[in-house]
């Protein structure tokens, strides 16, 4: 995923809130480190995640999801991949993301009807 060498962004949160679908069915996305492919440095850093995530970004590699079935992880995986290309297609435009209360708003309700 090309978001994912991009040198300004957040490792924290990788892609801002842009869509009420992206707060929905990835959240918040975190971005471990780049490790070359069978590292266990890899291993390592995505186990350091903190679990709640729907998706994590391996930097240089691409994207990994889960959801409580396959289905959920594929609907992630599609937002997620959504979310970065209407984020790479607007970057260095002035954009207008979702705010906290907004995305408050949107888990409390998604939750609420028993959706991860």
């Amino acid at each position: 995923m090309a978001v994912s060498c991009l040198r300004d962004i957040d490792p924290a949160n990788v892609l801002p809130p842009l869509t009420a679908h992206h707060v929905m069915r990835v959240g918040n996305l975190p971005m471990v480190p780049h490790h070359p492919p069978g590292d266990v440095r890899l291993a390592k850093a995505v186990a350091e995640i903190e679990d709640g995530h729907h998706a994590i970004l391996l930097a240089n590699h691409g994207p990994v999801a889960a959801g409580n079935t396959l289905k959920d992880a594929v609907h992630a995986l599609e937002e997620l991949e959504e979310t970065a290309n209407i984020f790479l297609a607007l970057r260095g435009m002035e954009t207008r993301p979702l705010t906290e209360s907004q995305v408050d708003k949107i888990k409390r309700r998604y939750a609420s009807r028993g959706r991860p």
